[in-house]
């Protein structure tokens, strides 16, 4: 998890005995803390890309969600706004759902959403989309929890 590293990190710079032991001011953290919000974006949208949905890295719409709501809580205790990220999100989830109808649909493909539906409509509620935003027959590709 990035907070994690981050956590760490200034642990080291500040504390550690074998750290340098520096005495870092807001300004100083906040690139660290931003390259928190800039590596859960990645990874978030790593499995929102349907290029991924075949490789051993992919993790699936459910661990998007779960990275998400980590983000979210970061973010939310550290005041940093990621109206941003929630827009990348979104639109990347909202191209996965069609892709992922097309792959089953068009190439007889097996759905790669590993989530229920009402995790994924939780999902899409919580980036403040509604059902109706996502292509027809998302219910289709989710599994059964």
């Amino acid at each position: 998890m990035p907070e994690v590293a981050l956590h760490g990190s200034l642990y080291f710079l500040s504390k550690d005995p074998d750290g340098p032991a520096l005495v870092l001011k807001k300004q100083e953290i906040f690139p660290l803390k931003t390259a928190v919000i800039n590596r859960y974006q990645t990874i978030i949208l790593r499995d929102l890309r349907p290029e991924n949905r075949k490789k051993s890295m992919y993790r699936g719409v459910k661990r998007s969600f779960i990275n998400w709501r980590r983000l979210k809580l970061f973010a939310a205790a550290e005041n940093i706004d990621i109206t941003h990220v929630r827009n990348h999100v979104s639109t990347a989830l909202l191209s996965f759902i069609a892709n992922e109808i097309r792959s089953v649909a068009q190439a007889g493909e097996p759905s790669c959403v590993n989530c229920s539906r009402d995790t994924l409509h939780e999902f899409i509620s919580d980036l403040g989309l509604c059902s109706e935003d996502l292509v027809r027959g998302w219910q289709d590709l989710c599994c059964e929890e």
